[in-house]
């Protein structure tokens, strides 16, 4: 059944290019999990092709006041890196036997809903493999259980701390079968024993001070049991390059027939790779 929320909206207050986009985003916000978890500071125009994004170098510095001499004038710096927006995604899903004049309401609020699920998971996937791909994988390939679980997550905490980034600025992101394992260990908070603070997409509970997610999009052939990310040193930024629209098709093919269409460009980054580490286990060689 369509959301009827969904379909109220379509007639709310803006062109409609602008309400479908938001409602597009919406769902795709609604769908995806590691874009909320990514850093999204940015300087300049995505559609441009890129952006300038924050890398902090050094904490500003604390000292004790005198009130005769006053306080050394201290500076810290964050550099700006180039984010290239080189990433493309489209819906043009066909809608036969209507122009876009006479699309009906609950069809265009079906398509909606379908291309903002779907750009999600396709987001996702993507910011999953970025992750998987250049974060640091951590030497410790021993399979996972209910009473190691903890332990490890802990450990590669301290040495990330060690790298400067702090508990709150850590994210701890799980396949469904380590999800499984952390429902069997005592250490594991869950969501609902946390109350409404923490009612969101994906986030399932606590453990060692770390928000876990849980998703589906981790691909089963990577091995990964989790990845701990942050919200400093991944970087995704994105925008409409062509805001979501029901329009007639006009390609000689198509009689009577009109498409949603819409483009979305994006960038992604990780400035320090050491920054994320991936867990994974050994690979099992078949037939064993």
């Amino acid at each position: 059944m369509i959301n009827r929320e969904l379909q109220l909206q379509l007639f709310a207050g803006h062109e409609p290019q602008e309400r479908y986009s938001n409602l597009v985003l919406a769902k795709l916000r609604k769908t995806t999990i590691f874009a909320k978890l990514f850093n999204n500071r940015y300087e300049g125009t995505p559609t441009a092709g890129a952006v300038k994004i924050p890398v902090r170098d050094t904490e500003v510095t604390v000292g004790k006041y005198n009130k005769v001499t006053g306080g050394e004038l201290t500076h810290s710096t964050t550099t700006y890196e180039t984010l290239t927006i080189d990433q493309d995604i489209y819906v043009n899903e066909l809608i036969d036997g209507y122009d876009a004049a006479s699309v009906p309401d609950s069809l265009v609020a079906d398509r909606l809903d379908s291309a903002g699920y779907s750009m999600g998971i396709t987001t996702d996937s993507d910011l999953i493999n970025l992750l998987v791909e250049k974060g640091t994988v951590s030497a410790d390939t021993t399979a996972l259980t209910k009473d190691t679980i903890y332990e490890s997550v802990v450990d590669e905490v301290v040495a990330l701390k060690k790298k400067g980034l702090k508990p709150a600025e850590l994210w701890l992101a799980v396949p469904n079968e380590t999800y499984a394992l952390l429902l069997k260990c005592p250490e594991f908070v869950r969501a609902t024993e946390l109350g409404d603070k923490v009612v969101k997409e994906g986030l399932v509970g606590r453990i060692n001070g770390l928000d876990v997610y849980e998703t589906n999009n981790i691909p089963d052939a990577a091995n990964v049991e989790y990845i701990i990310g942050n919200t400093v040193f991944c970087h995704y930024v994105a925008e409409w390059m062509v805001p979501v629209k029901v329009n007639d098709l006009r390609d000689a093919k198509h009689i009577g027939a009109s498409a949603v269409q819409g483009r979305r460009v994006y960038g992604r980054k990780i400035t320090r790779p050491t920054t994320v580490t991936v867990r994974k286990r050994a690979s099992v060689a078949q037939g064993e």
